[in-house]
């Protein structure tokens, strides 16, 4: 007779759990490192380089001390510290204060992005995708991950951090201030790091966690708006933003480091959020639960056309929302224009066309939103080409469905969708502005209207370019797409700012568009951006039945 003694279980100890949690994270660090390591190095030297780019530019531009005096004189305005935040030191203005005031925050603003985009591709979209359930199926622990990516973004962000110090150092500013400039956006991409880390666990969906995480940021981007609007150097709205923490350093004037501690103490407490919230769900699953469809579908669903919008919907609901609103708060500040158009400075009054200065910044206003709305566009033909990835659209196309009639429809859908968003967002900028003006307000209406359908051309152009990349070289579809989107916004912004020349200028093509209603309608750049466009959807559905259906 064998008798079998049974050794006694102890349980695991503290460390040994801990370690099991992270099991597998060194090697998802390095799998990171290396799928990223194009995307994140662009991503980083791009945004590092960035101050000293700025910096460099405007100590060229601005060169004498009455050329700084005339910049600063612009940047006390109402309206600019609206657009470009708090303004410290204008009484004695240098190079390093006026860069400080003008252009930290659009460096900070893509530091939040990258952040936010690489949190969501390495966490939510993989589960979306299914790989996180493969890789976790090996010896992975639970937050090895999250884990990873938090400290992929975290060393991304501290080397951001370091060129864009040593970038301005070289362009000879204070080396406090440029170690503050350079701290608040290292906290500042921690912040959002979190946010991000807590909206994955909310949603299902990766785009819907990118689009929560990114109204967090749109949020904080108008509440600085409105309290920095109101008085120079901030108001007490401006500290309940995030990206007001960072500016309230006052770098080159005050330089306190205090405000970054409630940016590093709200980032920690977010991170932490994210790691209890991914304890509470599973792999796939969401801290909310998915709407259940309905019990049968709708009959447009079995048309491609009503298809397409279902696909497409949610995205263009968004964008168009958002807009919307801007609409309405960009005309809204329409009277404050009038009243304050006397007394603004030469150097702004010439940002706006014409010599209405209302009417000149709703037009400016109006570019912006044609820059959004093709950013709405860039997004729906990536969510195409997610489509494909996933196997979907190769799914629909099983069906009696050809390539043209499937690309075709979501192009439609996408077109249409871009053009309503175009028409209701100058929509609500008329209404915001007939509100907000004490007289003849709604004669603006149908103008703004048409100054915003006006702008359908360029945005038809950029889908078209992006469309002829899907269809050939769908590897470079959506980093050109972005990329034009990122141009034309910095063009449009920083043009007169830093003088850039009219070849670089021109190659926006939300440039060649006159500023309606400011200025008389040109009707030839709508005509060939039009045709550019058109020509690009029809190269773009030649090239997509040519190539293979997930083509890489």
């Amino acid at each position: 007779m064998t008798a079998t003694v049974n050794a006694p279980r102890h349980a695991p100890s503290p460390a040994s759990a801990r370690q099991s949690s992270l099991a597998g994270m060194w090697t998802l660090l390095r799998f990171m490192l290396r799928r990223d390591r194009i995307r994140t190095s662009a991503w980083v030297l791009a945004v590092g380089l960035s101050g000293f780019m700025f910096a460099t530019a405007m100590t060229s531009v601005y060169e004498t001390q009455e050329d700084i005096e005339g910049i600063a004189t612009m940047l006390g305005d109402p309206v600019m510290r609206m657009l470009v935040g708090p303004i410290f030191g204008m009484d004695a203005p240098t190079h390093e204060r006026v860069f400080s005031a003008a252009y930290v925050l659009f460096i900070y603003i893509p530091i939040a992005l990258f952040s936010i985009f690489t949190v969501v591709r390495h966490t939510r979209a993989e589960e979306q995708s299914r790989r996180a359930e493969l890789i976790r199926a090996n010896v992975v622990g639970r937050h090895a991950t999250l884990t990873a990516t938090v400290l992929l973004t975290t060393a991304a962000n501290l080397i951001i951090a370091a060129l864009l110090y040593v970038g301005v150092l070289a362009a000879e500013f204070g080396s406090e201030g440029s170690a503050l400039i350079a701290a608040g956006g290292f906290v500042l991409g921690m912040f959002f790091t979190g946010v991000a880390a807590v909206t994955v666990q909310l949603s299902q969906s990766a785009r819907a966690a990118s689009a929560m995480a990114g109204a967090v940021l749109g949020l904080a981007y108008l509440v600085r708006m409105g309290g920095d609007m109101a008085e120079e150097g901030g108001s007490a709205l401006s500290w309940f933003s995030p990206l007001a923490w960072s500016q309230q350093t006052a770098p080159f004037v005050e330089d306190r480091w205090w405000p970054l501690l409630i940016s590093a103490g709200f980032a920690a407490v977010l991170i932490w959020l994210g790691f209890f919230l991914s304890t509470k769900r599973d792999v796939e699953a969401s801290m909310f639960s998915t709407r259940l469809g309905r019990a049968e579908a709708k009959p447009s669903l079995g048309t491609p056309v009503g298809m397409a919008g279902r696909t497409l919907w949610g995205g263009l609901r968004g964008w168009g929302v958002a807009l919307i609103l801007t609409g309405l708060m960009f005309g809204s500040f329409a009277q404050a224009m009038m009243d304050a158009a006397d007394d603004l400075p030469a150097e702004m009054a010439q940002m706006f066309s014409g010599d209405d200065i209302m009417l000149g910044y709703l037009a400016f206003m109006g570019v912006f939103i044609a820059i959004f709305a093709g950013a709405a566009g860039v997004s729906g033909l990536q969510q195409l080409r997610g489509e494909e990835h996933q196997g979907r659209a190769e799914y629909a196309m099983s069906a009696p469905i050809g390539r043209t009639t499937w690309l075709g429809s979501h192009l439609t859908v996408l077109m249409i969708g871009v053009a309503v968003i175009l028409a209701l967002a100058g929509l609500g900028m008329g209404l915001g502005a007939a509100v907000s003006l004490d007289e003849d307000g709604g004669e603006y209406i149908g103008q703004l209207l048409l100054a915003t359908v006006l702008q359908i051309a360029p945005v038809l152009a950029i889908i078209g370019i992006v469309t002829t990349l899907f269809g050939w070289i769908p590897r470079l579809a959506n980093a050109v797409g972005w990329l034009l989107i990122g141009f034309s916004g910095f063009v449009t912004t920083f043009s007169g700012m830093l003088d850039l020349p009219d070849g670089l200028i021109q190659l926006s093509v939300f440039s060649h568009l006159a500023e309606y209603p400011v200025e008389d309608i040109e009707w030839a750049p709508v005509l060939w951006l039009s045709v550019i466009g058109i020509i690009g959807l029809v190269l773009g559905l030649i090239g997509w039945n040519r190539r293979e259906v997930n083509r890489v």
